[in-house]
């Protein structure tokens, strides 16, 4: 109960009090069984009451006897038939037991009432006005004012409604009840003066008639009103089903709307809007946005910021909406609620630039409450900000994009409103989006027909472009090359490291559609091990929804990745990502995902390149997925990375060389070719058998692949020799890297005792220094190692291997290396 009400209540029952004292004081007594048969009727006729519609009260006919005490009884009689009977009705056949608070505002209500009514009589008979029906008549008036003032205070300050709303409603067409009363209590009067006060008690069965007659008619409005309230819950339940039709498009908006409505409603009462405009604020609050069921469905789900073009699509839902709900015809201004909803307070909103209090109050609060709750909620895009962040949000947008009365208010109580609408949250069953009809395979029409696109609509692109589709190309190649030695994760990191050198980003995962999940196959860059252990459904976060409806998603937030930062012990610097769908012949195997430090890092350009590429790394990435399940390997997941196993062999060698010479001669960076050759490897052969020198050659090929970068190559091309590829190696670190290398592999030869020698040199060649193809660069690098090793040679600085294994020493594991 508000401060207001309190207050109100306490000075009626002051008032009533202190009158009522004052009577008694000057109790006289005058015809006492009179005044005691007046008084039992009176609490008799209380009985006889109705409830008056739209409001907790009712009426009863003992009002007639209160204006018969006022003209034949003294002023504390009076009072006290008034204080007996209003008691006796707020007592007999209640519908909840009253709460003192009532009972004494009640009593208190009908002293003042009654001493009013008694005043007006004894004022107007003084005036001479000697005509009784007159008098009784402005009695009646002064009653109906008093008493229809006093209970439509009290109901309009505790239901929070409007004073001239409640009287209006519920008081108002009581009149004419009042005036048959004044006719009663006349009739009365003659009776009395004409053959005495207890013949006239026989007027008490022409009141339960009024009262049979009142109580009929009323139940017949009652009725009417009930079917009022039938009709409008139907139409709230079709507005409901509309906002039903909403969520099946969005099914982030659901919650919202519920939520807004509590908010929008809340503040609608405060700032005092009438009933008609509350009614349409309600329905409003739930239709908003049914205009975006003209919005495509893959932008409303989009996790990522939307595009200009896209921005255009979603501004046509007010105006769709609005369109949509003047079909409907609403007893109350919906539309244009809808239609300004987006509007702003500085004329900078949309779809009609209107501005201030052009906007209606009812969209000017929606906007505030609409924009406040989205904030606060999780979407696609972005997480849910701290409901203080969202509030200050709006605050710092008061006076520019809404209303400051509207955002005084919501800053005000938001707190108390968010703990409402949280109570008042309802459970609902999303709607099926699964297919269930098996039938009907073929439309009557028939399958449309798709044209393939022409080769002129590609001509547009840049030459750096099909630089990058070419040298993708070779990868693929590469691949195929291949062939069944590459595990998937060897096969997806090959093009993982050629798509991170063509576009610049700070992690890149390549997803594997596998049983309604999208599964990390390839992760490389900041935050690899978090990528790795997230499993993504379709249709969820920027990779599911990617996967989910084949489209392109540019600088999006990767925190919305299920999974990804759910945990708040972890955390992420990764802040933008853009997430390409690799679709094979039988449609998505894939997401290509490229993640980023900085916030929009990747530009048109990007995006075009990697649209290039994509359709290569779908077809290779099938090729892969389709060998794995015919080998009837185990369901996809994050294969073991085993290095050894990426050693590439000659052809493979010589096709990345021409994919890293293409890309040098285009970008002009550098690259550097090694070749290692391991002189007296033939004698270890000789000696402890070709499984010794197998499982030696395999443990070096495994220390140097762990020593080159992600995208660097390391080949196995004979026997006793290895090539690496190094991109980007500055040239006049070469030599010194190499170097490395060579401690790499010589830490590798066990230790052991042995009498044979094992030398390990190593020959360098650049690009475009010492070659610019690869046959020229391989040449130059094996002169460089025929040139180191006859100087090792005669310095005796070559690496020994003393003694080797005993075979029996070699574990089973060592043995089956390949």
């Amino acid at each position: 109960m508000s401060l207001a009400a309190r207050a109100y209540i306490a000075c009626t029952a002051l008032a009533g009090l202190l009158l009522l004292s004052l009577s008694i004081a000057g109790w006289t007594g005058v015809q006492p069984v009179r005044f005691l048969c007046f008084l039992a009727l009176g609490v008799v006729c209380s009985v006889w009451k109705v409830s008056l519609p739209g409001v907790t009260s009712t009426l009863s006919v003992n009002y007639i006897f209160v204006l018969i005490a006022a003209s034949a009884c003294d002023f504390p009689q009076t009072l006290l038939i008034a204080t007996v009977g209003a008691t006796a009705q707020s007592i007999f056949r209640a519908k909840a037991r009253p709460q003192i608070v009532h009972l004494l505002f009640n009593a208190s209500s009908a002293v003042v009432t009654s001493a009013c009514c008694y005043a007006a009589y004894h004022f107007a008979s003084r005036a001479k006005i000697d005509s009784t029906p007159l008098l009784l008549l402005m009695t009646a008036s002064a009653y109906y004012l008093a008493n229809s003032a006093s209970i439509s205070g009290v109901i309009g300050l505790t239901e929070h409604k409007k004073f001239l709303g409640v009287f209006r409603e519920s008081y108002l067409w009581t009149a004419p009840q009042y005036l048959i009363g004044a006719t009663v209590a006349a009739v009365f009067s003659a009776l009395s003066y004409r053959f005495g006060w207890d013949w006239a008690l026989l007027i008490v069965p022409v009141m339960f008639v009024v009262y049979g007659s009142y109580r009929i008619y009323l139940k017949r409005l009652e009725a009417e009103r009930r079917h009022v309230k039938e009709v409008s819950e139907l139409h709230l339940r079709t507005i409901e089903a509309l906002a039903v039709a909403i969520d099946a498009k969005d099914e982030t908006t659901h919650d919202h709307l519920q939520r807004v409505q509590v908010y929008a409603l809340a503040i609608a009462k405060e700032l005092g809007l009438g009933e008609g405009e509350m009614q349409a604020l309600q329905a409003a609050s739930l239709l908003h946005d049914i205009g975006k069921l003209a919005v495509p469905e893959y932008i409303l789900s989009k996790p990522g910021r939307l595009t200009p073009e896209e921005f255009e699509r979603v501004k046509i839902h007010p105006s769709v909406g609005a369109e949509i709900l003047e079909r409907v015809h609403f007893p109350y201004p919906v539309v244009p609620i809808v239609a300004a909803h987006h509007e702003k307070w500085n004329g900078t909103g949309y779809p009609n630039g209107l501005a201030g209090e052009q906007i209606p109050i009812g969209a000017r609060i929606l906007s505030a409450v609409d924009c406040f709750d989205a904030l606060a909620s999780d979407r696609q895009y972005r997480r849910a900000l701290p409901l203080d962040e969202a509030m200050q949000k709006i605050v710092e947008q008061a006076g520019t994009s809404f209303d400051p009365q509207v955002v005084h208010v919501l800053k005000r109580r938001y707190r108390e409103l968010e703990k409402v609408a949280h109570d008042a949250h309802v459970e609902t069953t999303k709607l099926s989006r699964e297919p269930k009809a098996g039938r009907a395979a073929v439309p009557d029409a028939g399958f449309v027909e798709i044209a393939e696109h022409s080769s002129e609509d590609r001509s547009r692109y840049a030459v750096s472009i099909a630089n990058a589709r070419q040298e993708f190309q070779a990868v693929c190649e590469l691949i195929d090359a291949l062939g069944t030695s590459l595990a998937m994760e060897q096969a997806l990191s090959f093009i993982g490291a050629y798509v991170k050198a063509l576009v610049p980003c700070d992690c890149i995962a390549i997803y594997v559609i596998d049983e309604g999940m999208l599964v990390p196959q390839h992760v490389s860059g900041t935050d690899e091990a978090l990528f790795r252990s997230i499993r993504i459904p379709l249709g969820e976060g920027v990779s599911g929804w990617v996967a989910d409806t084949r489209r392109t998603v540019v600088n999006g937030n990767p925190s919305v990745e299920p999974g990804y930062l759910q945990n708040p012990t972890k955390f992420s610097i990764l802040l933008s990502v853009t997430s390409i769908p690799l679709i094979g012949s039988a449609g998505v195997v894939g997401v290509l995902s490229l993640y980023s430090r900085s916030r929009d890092s990747f530009t048109a350009d990007h995006v075009r390149v990697l649209n290039a590429v994509a359709a290569k790394a779908a077809i290779a990435v099938e090729r892969v997925v389709e060998l794995r399940r015919f080998r009837g390997t185990a369901p996809i997941g994050p294969a073991p990375i085993d290095p050894a196993a990426r050693i590439a062999d000659a052809g493979a060698l010589l096709q990345h060389l021409e994919v890293e010479l293409s890309r040098c001669s285009r970008t002009g960076e550098p690259l550097a070719v090694l070749i290692l050759n391991l002189d007296g490897l033939k004698k270890v052969a000789e000696r402890r058998g070709p499984i010794v020198a197998d499982a030696l050659v395999t443990k070096i090929g495994e220390a140097l692949r762990h020593s080159c970068r992600e995208y660097d190559l390391v080949a196995h091309l004979r026997t006793d020799e290895f090539v690496i590829a190094l991109t980007g190696a500055d040239p006049a670190a070469v030599r010194q890297r190499a170097g490395e290398f060579v401690r790499t592999a010589q830490d590798t030869v066990p230790a052991a005792i042995g009498d044979e020698t094992l030398s390990i040199v190593a020959g360098t060649a650049t690009w475009p220094a010492d070659g610019t193809t690869s046959e020229t660069l391989l040449a130059a690098a094996d002169r460089d190692a025929y040139t180191n090793r006859r100087a090792f040679v005669t310095s005796r600085e070559a690496a020994v291997l003393p003694k080797l294994w005993p075979s029996d020493t070699w574990n089973e594991s060592v043995v089956s290396c390949p």
